[in-house]
């Protein structure tokens, strides 16, 4: 009886057992199906969202060379979240816009007025002139894994309703904004971007939008960057109900300055800097609590500060009017003391 030597190595399937032609052409059938199945699904995603995605036109006033002032034309994208007209897009997209207009896929064109902006986050929200619009389902960004398919589809380089595919490459990633805040949780993929897609909707296999498309790295290749969906309904829901996004201040102006390592261990402080205070605003909240210049910020409510972008953070998470325990370094000493944040 042969043995495994004796069966030649072309014809081993990996199971060890001889590959024989129906085998071969049956693995082929299942690698198309496989393909198909890839296929139909990024076409049913189109389908069904892209009549939702939009290209957003806007004449913003821009300054010359010699000084003086007129017209800049710039587009995007975004995507219909209401039939009634409202569409998601980004901030920089509509920032200083003049004059802002909305496409559809079906060629036509409405106006559109700016509901409100968050430039901390890069997320605008505009309403066209127009009801009975197609509008995308929103998913869930917090239920997101790394490898995940997902699509995106804009207007990049004024080449209308453009797709384009690629995997979740990582979760959790920061990326500051405009406006120098951090954004949070910002989700980054191999999506292929270029300056238009700004604005658009990134989306998973079922159509649900997971994001917006934002960002890019210049000269990199296969690095992009989308605000989260989740993100983007509180953000919606504050500029539809009040006009822009509430959040927390404490009135004070901070840098992060290195901690000595006999402090480190005096304090028991796992962080190797704090927050020292550089200015506090009159009569805000930082002052109002006795804060002062000189004061090395180390927790906030207990949690471990060691830059501004930490209290940005855990700033985030409450509202405006929040009594928060600052504790900070003074002379040698420790001291607690609580603030009511102001609105900012």
């Amino acid at each position: 009886m042969p043995n495994d030597s004796d069966i030649p190595i072309s014809f081993l399937s990996a199971g060890g057992a001889p590959d024989d032609a129906a085998t071969r052409a049956g693995r082929a059938e299942s690698d198309v199906e496989l393909l198909d199945a890839y296929s139909r699904a990024v076409v049913g995603v189109v389908e069904k969202v892209g009549p939702a995605v939009v290209s957003i036109g806007v004449k913003k006033a821009a300054r010359s060379r010699r000084g003086g002032w007129g017209e800049q034309v710039g587009a995007g994208s975004g995507v219909v979240i209401a039939p009634d007209g409202y569409v998601l897009t980004n901030n920089h997209v509509v920032e200083q816009a003049k004059e802002v207009e909305v496409g559809l896929t079906d060629g036509s064109a409405f106006s559109a007025q700016l509901v409100g902006a968050d430039p901390a986050t890069d997320l605008a929200v505009v309403r066209a002139g127009a009801s009975g619009l197609p509008a995308a389902e929103l998913g869930d960004s917090d239920a997101l894994r790394v490898g995940q398919l997902v699509i995106a589809i804009g207007n990049p380089l004024g080449f209308q309703s453009t797709v384009s595919t690629g995997v979740i490459s990582a979760l959790g990633r920061s990326l500051r904004s405009q406006a120098g805040r951090l954004i949070e949780n910002v989700i980054q993929t191999d999506v292929a971007l270029n300056p238009g897609n700004s604005g658009g909707p990134l989306v998973d296999s079922r159509g649900r939008v997971i994001g917006v498309n934002t960002a890019i790295i210049a000269l990199a290749q296969g690095i992009s960057f989308a605000i989260p969906v989740n993100t983007a309904k509180w953000v919606v829901s504050e500029l539809l109900t009040r006009g822009k996004v509430r959040r927390a201040y404490l009135g004070l102006s901070g840098q992060a300055r290195p901690l000595s390592r006999r402090a480190q261990r005096h304090f028991e402080l796992t962080a190797t800097s704090a927050v020292e205070v550089m200015s506090v605003e009159p009569n805000g909240p930082a002052h109002r609590a006795g804060l002062r210049e000189g004061d090395r910020i180390i927790a906030l409510d207990g949690q471990s500060v060691a830059n501004v972008d930490d209290i940005h953070r855990l700033l985030t998470g409450h509202p405006a009017g929040s009594r928060l325990r600052l504790t900070t370094l003074r002379d040698g000493e420790r001291r607690e003391v609580v603030v009511v944040t102001g609105e900012a």
